[in-house]
């Protein structure tokens, strides 16, 4: 009893000693909790904000050049670089700048974080947190997508206007054309390369986010597609039905099916005339009229001449008969061959 009446109590101020004692060994373990939590942006979202932003700065463009469509013409194609960056820094000034997202970003629920202040980062919940772009970045963003656009746009065209990838250009102006030709391929393969990477990890689409760390999120945790599947699926069918009809109507001969689809037509004694005065190419009265040989249809020269040139077996159009040669109506000329 003596000896425990004789313990000192500890000081007032150890339980503050042992807090700072303890506290670097803290930390680790709650950042460690806190960990940044891995989302998944979807990689068709950011596609389609890119072309929504191709489609409005389009959009923009047509209506300023309906504003100057009583000008000299050919007088805007002169300055189209220089419109082109005036729009592209219109969309800048009014959505990075002002820390808004762009028309296409808006439209898929999409904004610019810096991910370099992602590593250090407090309390995190649904991942989208984060700050957005820097003075500094927004800035660098400008002149890479308007300032190095209009200046590389420009000098492609001042380079082809001087031919400076002729053989009979000076050595100074051939040396410059490779290495902008050099400098393209550069560009091109490391752009197909960032998007190799982007399709793996969903993240920096283009060369300039990567560079700058600006990577694109949602801007809320609930996104709303704006777009709904029934327009989605209709465009859809539309897209592959036109690209079939792309692919099928080159290899289809249009002589061949008006021959199939002549014994089903209406009205020939009427129209017999009247096609027989028109040329079966263009539709029209011919000017300078010849005729193919031997089936003596009538034609316009430049129907005639420039299809026997393109086509050494070229068929009669009505009669489907090989033509071997023409003559001009009327039998003054002498027989002329298509190929000669």
């Amino acid at each position: 009893m003596a000896a425990l009446n004789l313990r000192q109590p500890p000081p007032e101020d150890e339980w503050v000693h042992t807090y700072l004692k303890l506290l670097p060994q803290w930390k680790p373990l709650a950042l460690s909790q806190q960990s940044m939590i891995p989302i998944s942006i979807s990689r068709v979202n950011q596609f389609d904000a890119a072309r929504l932003d191709i489609e409005m700065s389009a959009m923009l463009k047509e209506q300023l050049v309906k504003v100057f469509s009583l000008m000299k013409p050919g007088m805007l194609f002169q300055y189209e670089p220089e419109l082109d960056a005036f729009l592209e820094f219109l969309i800048w000034r009014f959505s990075i700048w002002v820390d808004k997202p762009t028309p296409g970003n808006a439209l898929m629920d999409l904004r610019y974080r810096d991910e370099r202040a992602m590593e250090s980062r407090g309390k995190v919940r649904t991942g989208l947190e984060g700050p957005g772009l820097t003075i500094a970045q927004k800035i660098w963003y400008c002149i890479a997508t308007v300032g190095c656009q209009y200046t590389w746009a420009r000098l492609q065209s001042f380079s082809a206007f001087r031919r400076w990838g002729d053989s009979e250009q000076r050595p100074l102006a051939r040396r410059a054309w490779i290495l902008i030709q050099r400098v393209e391929g550069l560009y091109k393969a490391a752009s197909f390369g960032n998007l190799l990477i982007f399709l793996y990890t969903g993240r920096f689409r283009n060369l300039i986010e990567r560079v700058l760390q600006a990577r694109l999120v949602y801007g809320s945790p609930n996104m709303n597609r704006a777009v709904s599947f029934e327009y989605m699926n209709r465009q859809l069918v539309w897209n592959e039905f036109s690209e079939m009809l792309l692919l099928l109507l080159p290899l289809l001969n249009s002589s061949s099916v008006k021959k199939f689809l002549s014994p089903f037509s209406k009205d020939k004694s009427s129209s017999s005339k009247v096609d027989d005065d028109t040329c079966p190419i263009c539709q029209a009265i011919p000017t300078i009229p010849f005729l193919s040989l031997p089936c003596q249809h009538r034609y316009c020269y430049y129907c005639l001449r420039t299809r026997c040139a393109a086509a050494p077996s070229f068929r009669c159009t009505r009669c489907g008969e090989p033509v071997v040669a023409m003559q001009r109506h009327g039998g003054l000329a002498s027989n002329t061959h298509p190929n000669q």
